[in-house]
């Protein structure tokens, strides 16, 4: 029988199902008959770095069981767009996403297939409190941050401020989503942290427990030693600058906890999902470190801090961008054609931009004076009594 109902398509992992999965899915079926695409174990685990706490046929039982639902299964492929095969068999009419589950990856997909692509915003169902899985999780699991760099990215590296002294800036962000492994944002030594901090951090001064955490995760024996900036973004409230001199723990740090500075810059900062970095990819291995370029990493992060505590936009933009170009000049595998074509879909509407993290893919974290439609808001950890 012939119908004029739209094919409607939405993936995920549907962990810990909540009610907001559910009203994810009722609005999604008002534009259409909903199939699902269920991320297998294979896929949790290599994007969030975790076992799930529910299988994948136990996940795609409960999908399935759900009135809003024509039907489901688990997605053939892996990584980030783990339907590809199966969106291509389907061939929906609509891709819908939630906000911090958009990417320029799917929307490039639906492009080239030609599907719409809808990003929905957050709304439980009247009378019930927003959820996400994270946020369960966190209820009685991992509240271990998360660090975003905005300036001064690789000077912790003492190959790098052999050249020249400089800063790097950090921001700590709640763990209101949980960020993709491999993407820049310390989940690396996060996960480290858990092994000894399975929920949250301990009491106790933040710069303590940030050098306790580089020293065990940079123990005897380390042939690649990781920047002191993954365990002070991690450890560290607030927004932070460290000073590095040619060693790997950095010679001072300072702190900002003014209210007014971080609720500024939170405004100001958008966040885009990439793709994680690509297995194997080595950055080092076309790296042109020199002077000049170290130079203009150095007065980058300087100028960018002094912005931001004069909550001046457009220096702060200005300056941000003048440090990623300079990480870039001298580590350009930080960058690929794929990642331009998305930092060209958003020059238009962003003041600056960058890479989580060391590059390669990540996030694009975005500097802007209005909303962009489908980005994600980063929550910064602030100051609580130690």
């Amino acid at each position: 029988m012939k119908t004029d109902r739209k094919k409607v398509f939405v993936s995920g992992c549907y962990d810990l199902m909540h009610g907001g999965h559910i009203a994810f899915f009722k609005e999604a079926s008002s534009y259409g008959d909903l199939y699902v695409g269920v991320g297998s174990d294979a896929t949790i685990g290599d994007l969030k770095g975790r076992e799930p706490v529910n299988s994948e046929q136990e996940r795609l039982f409960m999908v399935k069981a759900i009135r809003y639902v024509k039907d489901a299964w688990v997605n053939s492929g892996s990584g980030f767009i783990d339907f590809d095969a199966d969106i291509r068999r389907l061939c929906p009419d609509i891709l819908i996403v939630n906000e911090d589950g958009g990417s320029q990856a799917k929307s490039d997909l639906c492009a080239e297939l030609g599907i719409e692509y809808i990003v929905l915003s957050r709304v439980p169902e009247p009378g019930l409190p927003a959820r996400s899985t994270t946020e369960i999780r966190n209820s009685n699991t991992c509240l271990l941050p998360y660090r975003l760099d905005l300036a001064g990215t690789w000077i912790d590296q003492p190959y790098v401020s052999k050249y020249a002294s400089g800063w790097a800036i950090t921001v700590s962000l709640e763990p209101i989503i949980e960020y993709n492994e491999r993407s820049g944002m310390a989940t690396s030594t996060r996960n480290v942290a858990r092994k000894f901090w399975p929920h949250q951090l301990p009491p106790g001064h933040p710069e303590t427990l940030a050098e306790m955490l580089f020293h065990f995760e940079n123990g005897p024996g380390k042939e690649q030693v990781s920047g002191a900036q993954d365990a002070i973004g991690i450890c560290m409230p607030g927004l932070n600058r460290h000073f590095y001199e040619g060693e790997y723990w950095p010679a001072r740090i300072e702190s900002c906890h003014d209210e007014s500075v971080l609720s500024w810059l939170e405004e100001h900062l958008y966040m885009v999902t990439l793709w994680p970095r690509q297995a194997g990819l080595d950055l080092l291995s076309t790296a042109d470190i020199d002077q000049e370029g170290v130079d203009m990493l150095a007065r980058a992060a300087g100028a960018c801090w002094d912005a931001i505590l004069r909550r001046d936009l457009d220096g702060f933009a200005r300056h941000y961008l003048d440090s990623f170009h300079a990480q870039v000049r001298m580590f350009p595998a930080m960058m690929s054609s794929e990642i331009q074509k998305v930092i060209d879909r958003y020059s238009d509407r962003a003041l600056a931009w960058k890479l989580s993290g060391a590059g390669g893919g990540g996030y694009l974290a975005i500097v802007a004076d209005e909303p962009i439609e489908g980005a994600m808001k980063p929550k910064i950890r602030r100051k609580t009594s130690f």
